[in-house]
């Protein structure tokens, strides 16, 4: 086994691999050994997003680590950034979400918190993936009996409402209509309680998790839905959270949908009008689009861009000491304010304060956003060599990228799961960024693309 963690946890498919009961028994108790306080039983934190198979894993890690000394608490039903911030907040050792996130029922995964409400460090990971992986992943019982699912401590569930509604300082929604879309995950009971606590009028959608119904045509991933509620309401605003509620995508007044990009240009672009920020720049990974640099260098902001994933946006946020940062995908991360929690709650509650300040409806606000046009081509190969030993590659994206200059963008690489090489050119011009991908599609096709079915 190559890599047990990956960008966001340990994710697969229930009851397979390292997700099945007898497996999370086993990952409870490394983690107990590799987290153990140095004084005291040690006190772990667990909650899950709706998902079926939940529960069960979820009473398997407590088995784990309460073989291990540790007392554990379950959170039942909650999201992942709200999960994390009780860990922070209640003092404890370790916090574990079961969660997949915006992937569909039948996956799930572990997402695991140290102290502070802090991810795993690199070297924390290495050293937990060595012990699983050196002692195998245990065998797959069918006729084992399910553990009993674990006691909730419910008063958590109100600390998260009470910290989110207090979070933004000065917002009143009285009066204001809003469609709430909750993916049927986590944030099924605290989002509708949060925004209705503070004056608004909460039309919700897709918040009665059956266990099989996350994600499922509704949420982050598919706002669809969400978008005619917008409509129907004449709402002055809709949210669509993730499946864990780490994501937040917004849609306007008029029904059409602001994502990350957008986010991140609606509040940097408030704060540079106050003149809040001594530091004028906001963290972005390389998935962000040219858009996003065009529209917040128009307000004095620079993109610091990163890798893909939160993780990459925390670290930048950190070494930078920079106030926000986030993907294109609705996970906003606001520094110090939400102790580096990406919270889609909170990112909405942050959208809906600029819009009270403003007096602006989201549309106009995310305005100056304005997405560039972006071709991606999938190109099947033979092989995978290093795509920058391709003769004659480097030279054709080198001229592309002088073309494009600073309203474009050209990135190469392979899939992670299929013989494919991806090739995305974004730009303005749509019919030139078209050629270009496809003169750059055929270099490689030349060199190693796969031979044809036929």
């Amino acid at each position: 086994m190559a890599e047990l963690f990956g960008t966001d946890g340990i994710r697969g498919r229930a009851g397979e691999g390292w997700l099945t009961v007898e497996a999370c028994t086993h990952i409870g108790a490394a983690l107990a050994k590799a987290l153990k306080p140095r004084k005291g039983p040690g006190r772990a934190l667990l909650g899950h997003d709706g998902r079926r198979s939940g529960p069960a894993l979820e009473a398997a890690l407590a088995a784990g680590l309460g073989r291990a000394g540790f007392e554990v608490t379950s959170a039942g039903l909650f999201t992942t950034p709200g999960l994390a911030l009780m860990g922070r907040e209640a003092g404890f050792d370790v916090t574990v979400m079961l969660s997949a996130s915006h992937n569909p029922a039948r996956d799930n995964g572990i997402k695991v918190f140290g102290p502070g409400g802090v991810k795993l460090s690199d070297d924390v990971e290495a050293e937990l993936e060595q012990e699983l992986v050196t002692a195998g992943c245990p065998e797959h019982d069918e006729t084992a009996d399910a553990p009993g699912s674990l006691p909730t401590e419910n008063s958590l569930e109100e600390r998260y409402i009470t910290l989110l509604e207090n979070a933004v300082e000065g917002l009143s929604l009285t009066g204001m209509v809003v469609a709430l879309d909750c993916a049927n995950g986590g944030g099924s009971r605290v989002a509708p309680k949060v925004l209705g606590r503070l004056g608004a009028v909460v039309h919700t959608i897709a918040a009665e998790p059956d266990g099989d119904n996350i994600n499922a045509g509704c949420g982050a991933t598919d706002v669809e839905a969400l978008r005619r509620e917008v409509v129907r309401l004449g709402a002055q605003l809709g949210i669509a959270l993730d499946g864990d509620g780490d994501r937040c995508i917004l849609v306007d007044e008029q029904g059409r949908v602001v994502h990350g990009d957008g986010i991140l240009t609606v509040i940097a672009g408030e704060a540079m009008a106050r003149g809040a920020w001594q530091d004028p720049r906001v963290v972005a990974t390389v998935m962000s689009n040219k858009g996003l640099h065009k529209a917040l260098r128009e307000v004095g902001v620079e993109v610091l861009t990163v890798g893909v994933g939160d993780r990459n946006v925390v670290a930048g946020l950190r070494a930078e000491e920079l106030p926000l940062g986030g993907e294109q995908s609705g996970h906003v991360i606001f520094g110090d304010d939400l102790h580096y929690i990406g919270d889609g709650i909170y990112t909405a509650l942050r959208v809906l304060r600029v819009m009270q300040l403003t007096g602006q409806g989201l549309g106009d606000l995310a305005a100056p956003y304005q997405a560039f046009p972006q071709v991606l081509l999938n190109v099947p190969v033979a092989q995978k060599p290093d795509l920058a030993s391709i003769d004659g590659l480097l030279p054709k994206v080198q001229d592309a990228e002088t073309e494009l200059g600073d309203d474009g963008r050209v990135l190469l690489r392979y899939s992670g799961t299929e013989n494919l090489a991806r090739v995305m050119v974004e730009g303005p011009d749509a019919e030139r960024i078209e050629a270009l991908a496809r003169e750059l599609a055929g270099v490689i096709d030349r060199a190693i693309g796969a031979p044809s079915a036929s």
